[in-house]
């Protein structure tokens, strides 16, 4: 083979190799891509429940879905995230945002769950007393069913302080907090930054206790640390009197532990302005040995 069939050979060959890259370029570009929205890459503290339910928020298309009902406006961010209107009310709690994420007709009601969202508070009324509150075990909040209106609900006041209350009944059958903790690094409020919070539920002491569990990403970072650990075996008592508790006439004791589930779990704020992001509920796999209670 003399130099000129050597260089012919060269030139088609590279021909060839150019074309052959033309054609695999062409079909990676035609090919369409996924639909699907993708699953945050948050931490799960718990697994989600073989079978169980999970919902996760369409970022591009929050209340799309026919699940989540935001309650109130919501207007979309240049970051990306969204913003809650607070909607003013005839109630004591004044203007107040409520996203439920429903149970579709002939599903299972959340019980053992984990709730997590992202926000960032821009105003709040009273930094002491204003706070986000996740919360489940139970449906709708109305004085026409009061009895229907039971929750547990995992609290982060706006100067970081994480508690938790138990509500028996809407809208007389609150309790106390419990297991009031300064949650933020160095009392840092968590007013006009990112934070996560995150709170779980879960049957121990086979079905006869509840515990539960909050945590918080301080930093925006996905490094969760727990900051309350609480469970109601009973004497956490509503703390109306007897005649009002029992007014709504439930059939609960003062001290009901509230084990039942509930079509709704809700992202909840009064008298506050804050955005959120990669909310998310899942039924989680319950441990219910005695192991958990006292854990």
């Amino acid at each position: 083979m003399n130099r000129w069939h050597v260089i012919a050979f060269i030139i088609v060959f590279a021909g060839i190799t150019i074309l052959v890259s033309f054609y695999y370029l062409e079909i990676s570009i035609s090919i369409p891509s996924s639909t699907t929205i993708p699953k945050f890459k948050i931490k799960e503290i718990y697994a989600t429940k073989q079978d169980g339910r999970e919902w996760f928020i369409n970022m591009d298309n929050p209340t799309g879905d026919g699940i989540f009902d935001a309650g109130s406006p919501i207007s979309k961010q240049p970051d990306g995230s969204w913003q809650i209107e607070s909607r003013q009310r005839n109630t004591k709690f004044g203007n107040e945002v409520r996203m439920n994420v429903n149970t579709p007709p002939g599903q299972e009601p959340w019980k053992n769950v984990e709730i997590t969202g992202y926000a960032k508070v821009v105003s709040a009324d009273s930094p002491a007393d204003d706070h986000l509150d996740w919360y489940a075990r139970g449906g709708k909040h109305t004085p026409n069913a009061p009895c229907d209106g039971s929750a547990l609900k995992g609290w982060l006041s706006v100067d970081g302080i994480a508690s938790w209350v138990k509500e028996i009944w809407f809208p007389g059958g609150y309790t106390d907090q419990r297991d009031k903790v300064q949650a933020t690094h160095d009392d840092t409020p968590i007013l006009g930054r990112w934070i996560g919070w995150k709170v779980v539920m879960y049957d121990v002491d086979n079905d006869k206790a509840v515990k539960m569990e909050s945590y918080l990403d301080d930093q925006d970072n996905n490094h969760w640390k727990k900051v309350t650990d609480l469970v109601d075996n009973g004497g956490w008592y509503a703390r109306g009197s007897d005649d009002e508790f029992y007014s709504a006439g439930c059939g609960k004791p003062k001290d009901y532990i509230i084990m039942n589930g509930g079509s709704i779990a809700t992202f909840r704020s009064d008298n506050m302005i804050w955005d959120f992001a990669d909310l998310s509920v899942r039924e989680i796999q319950a441990r219910i040995t005695q192991s958990s209670v006292s854990s």
